[in-house]
């Protein structure tokens, strides 16, 4: 039997994290490092890469950086391709890229709409085909986290945010973490999402700086999520820790959702 630290262990691991380049994937892509992952993280631009890197770096951690925009079908098998490559394999992977754009459901661009469906579920779909077709399911192993949000869990209180197309996205998002751990449980792979409520991040910068107060006093713990409290929860799932845990979701959001 082994000890609880060694459940946690991620040592000899390794680690794809989309959207990892800051904000809640780059805490979550700490964490696993922390635990001894080796990292491959994704984001749009190189820069934010860079920096990313040099964090990670910092912390000690091992980690390599693929630019890639996900929307874009031939861009994730590129990064998927490049990820085998560097890593060899991928045991772990992040579901964490996506958009969002607020407007009136009465007013929202089909645009708008369409860019954040292929960025928060189209994508996880594509990515998460490619590492279990071309990794995942040979070897018998995996482990999907999908970052869903808790604005998949519920509508919005009137007078606050006016999000359908990613409220949609992440309601989606939870049915499918469902659904596809049904199908690959059969290969050794747990299917997971977390579901953040409210964390500072260049997302919900403009929201909170209008509604940040009124937010926080209607959670339970009377607080925003700060730069630790998807760590523990992301290397639950990431983790043996968690290897009889699949299509669950887990909402990290101070209690939001409970009330």
């Amino acid at each position: 039997m082994r000890t609880t630290q060694e459940l946690f262990s991620l040592a000899g691991k390794t680690a794809l994290v989309t959207g990892g380049s800051r904000g809640l994937g780059l805490q979550m892509a700490l964490a696993l490092g922390e635990q001894g992952a080796n990292i491959v993280v994704s984001a749009r631009k190189q820069a934010d890469l860079d920096e990313a890197v040099a964090f990670l770096s910092q912390h000690g951690i091992k980690a390599h950086a693929i630019a890639a925009d996900l929307s874009q079908d031939e861009q994730a098998a590129q990064l998927v391709d490049g990820a085998i490559a560097h890593l060899g394999h991928i045991d772990i992977l992040i579901n964490n890229a996506g958009a969002s754009w607020g407007a009136p459901a009465e007013d929202h661009p089909v645009e708008a709409w369409d860019k954040v469906m292929d960025l928060n579920i189209r994508s996880i779909f594509v990515v998460s085909q490619l590492v279990g077709k071309r990794s995942m399911i040979p070897r018998g192993y995996g482990r999907i986290i999908n970052i869903a949000s808790i604005a998949g869990l519920a509508g919005n209180p009137p007078g606050t945010m006016q999000t359908i197309a990613y409220n949609t996205s992440k309601g989606a998002l939870v049915n499918f973490t469902r659904t596809l751990a049904g199908e690959w449980g059969r290969h050794g792979i747990t299917v997971n999402a977390l579901a953040p409520g409210f964390f500072p991040s260049k997302m919900t910068k403009g929201l909170l700086s209008v509604m940040g107060e009124e937010l926080t006093k209607h959670a339970p713990l009377n607080r925003l999520g700060d730069d630790e409290d998807l760590k523990g929860a992301a290397v639950l799932f990431a983790s043996d820790a968690g290897k009889h845990i699949t299509g669950q979701i887990l909402a990290v959001d101070g209690g939001v959702s409970a009330v």
